[in-house]
């Protein structure tokens, strides 16, 4: 269990350099269409596309990131109510419910971008990209989000404290 928690963490952290680097490239496209159209007096044929799915993209792919730093919005009323052994069992509840509904999701996601790939679909714009290409990143972006949110539920059921996890879970003493 210890090798697919390590791969599944490191596939989540190579999640973040990639979410950052389509971050980093939508604000360079941005800056260029601004060029083109504002100095040179040109039509932006591509740009605004590429920055919309990149950042779309960004957000899909770099949550298993987030998730892995436990970057996430966190409500924390319950458990400052709970004892180290509830606050774990509602980590796991919580995870668990992220897990079902993050499977449902990359499924669908995947049934929408096998669909585009194999109907030939493409953007109704001027640059005519082809639709699988982003919408690759909602099946490959939460699919691993289950798989962190799987990591994350190991950990918890081992007595092991996920990195950047909360104290507050730790293993009980008692």
């Amino acid at each position: 269990m210890g090798y697919f928690v390590a791969a599944v963490r490191l596939a989540s952290k190579l999640c973040g350099m990639l979410a950052a680097g389509l971050i980093a490239s939508a604000i360079l496209v941005v800056c260029e269409m601004v060029v083109i159209r504002y100095f040179l007096q040109a039509s932006a044929t591509w740009q605004t596309d590429y920055a919309t799915f990149s950042l779309v993209g960004a957000t899909l792919i770099g949550s298993p990131y987030v998730l892995s730093i436990k970057g996430h919005v966190n409500v924390d009323l319950l458990p400052n109510y709970l004892d180290a052994r509830g606050r774990r069992l509602l980590a796991i509840v919580a995870s668990s419910g992220g897990l079902v509904f993050a499977g449902v999701l990359a499924w669908c996601g995947y049934g929408l971008f096998h669909e585009s790939l194999t109907g030939g679909w493409r953007t109704d714009t001027i640059w005519e990209l082809p639709l699988w290409i982003p919408y690759l990143a909602l099946p490959l972006g939460i699919g691993l989000l289950a798989l962190q949110y799987l990591a994350d539920i190991i950990e918890l059921l081992t007595g092991e404290d996920p990195p950047g996890g909360d104290p507050a879970i730790a293993p009980s003493k008692d």
